[in-house]
This record gives structure tokens, C-alpha cells and sequence, in this order.
């Protein structure tokens, strides 16, 4: 395993538990079959720009410093995002293609990233479109739906009215 390979899973446990000393982070990394010294994890934790704070239950843990809350951002901002900067959003299967003006689709990814919507695997942003994957139990279609919802985007039937 690279050093960057290690740190990037050290920030993924830092993010996901209650972690407030490099032994912990050594002893979870062992149970993971990865060999790190804690001298190796507390170099990592430096250059990964750390400190330890005390989380809204009032346990002391160690977090990112740039992070930009230890919690999810709300949902009203992403709403917010959404409704300001999304024009359209399509799906198929599993994925989900949400398109936004030239330049605006790092905000949107962004808010939706930090939102920690439930069956949201990741997104991947352009100038303009977001590609958003979806789990395979939420699926494409109902999270798009969702997202057409939060940007107030109104859909239109294209099925023919009876009687015209």
C-alpha cells in the first residue's frame, strides 16, 4: 500500500467513526491487514492537517482541519444549490446525469457531496454535468426524481392527452 493509499484510508475512518489516537487508527489499520507504525500514522495525521476537537456528543476525536463541518451539510442547502443551478436531470439504471450552466457544476456536486444523501455513492463533476452514481438498492430513476423535486424542476408528460 501507497503512503497516499494509507491516508486516504485514514481519512476515510476518520470520517466514518470515533477515532482519538493514532493507536486506534494503527489497530484499525491492522484489522484491515494494513502494516503501519503509529509514528508512520501520526506523520500521516500531520500531513494530512489534523486536530482533535470535541464532536457534538461531547468525545473527543480526531478530524481533518479542512473539513468543512464534522456533520452533513443540511438538506435545505443543497435545495438551495439546486434550485439556483440545476437546468435538467436524466437517469438510467444506476446513474444519474444532472446538468447545470457552463462553470456551475463543481457548486452543485459539491453541496450534493456534502449533503450525505442516503443511497448516494459518489459523484464525479464537469463544467456543466454532474455524473452522480446510485446505489443499487435506491437506483437511477427514484434519485432523480428526488433531485428534479429539490431543484423545483417541473417534468413535462410527453404522452399524448386523450381527446386531442
Amino acid at each position: 500500500m501507497t503512503k497516499n493509499q494509507r491516508q486516504h484510508r485514514i481519512s476515510e475512518l476518520l470520517e466514518r467513526e470515533v477515532i482519538s489516537t493514532a493507536a486506534q487508527i494503527v489497530t484499525r489499520l491492522q484489522s484491515e491487514g494494513i502494516a503501519a507504525t503509529q509514528a508512520t500514522v501520526t506523520r500521516d495525521l500531520q500531513e494530512l492537517g489534523t486536530i482533535k476537537v470535541r464532536d457534538e456528543h461531547g468525545s473527543r476525536r480526531i478530524v481533518i482541519a479542512t473539513a468543512a463541518k464534522m456533520s452533513s451539510a443540511p438538506l435545505d442547502h443543497l435545495r438551495r444549490m439546486m434550485g439556483e443551478w440545476v437546468v435538467s436531470v436524466e437517469s438510467s439504471d444506476n446513474l444519474v446525469v444532472v446538468r447545470t450552466p457552463p462553470g456551475c457544476a463543481h457548486v452543485v456536486a459539491s453541496a450534493l457531496d456534502r449533503s450525505a444523501l442516503d443511497g448516494v455513492l459518489g459523484s464525479v463533476a464537469g463544467d456543466d454535468t454532474i455524473l452522480v452514481i446510485a446505489s443499487e438498492r435506491r437506483g437511477g430513476s427514484l434519485l432523480a426524481e428526488e433531485f428534479r423535486a429539490l431543484a423545483g424542476l417541473v417534468v413535462f408528460s410527453t404522452a399524448p392527452k386523450k381527446g386531442v
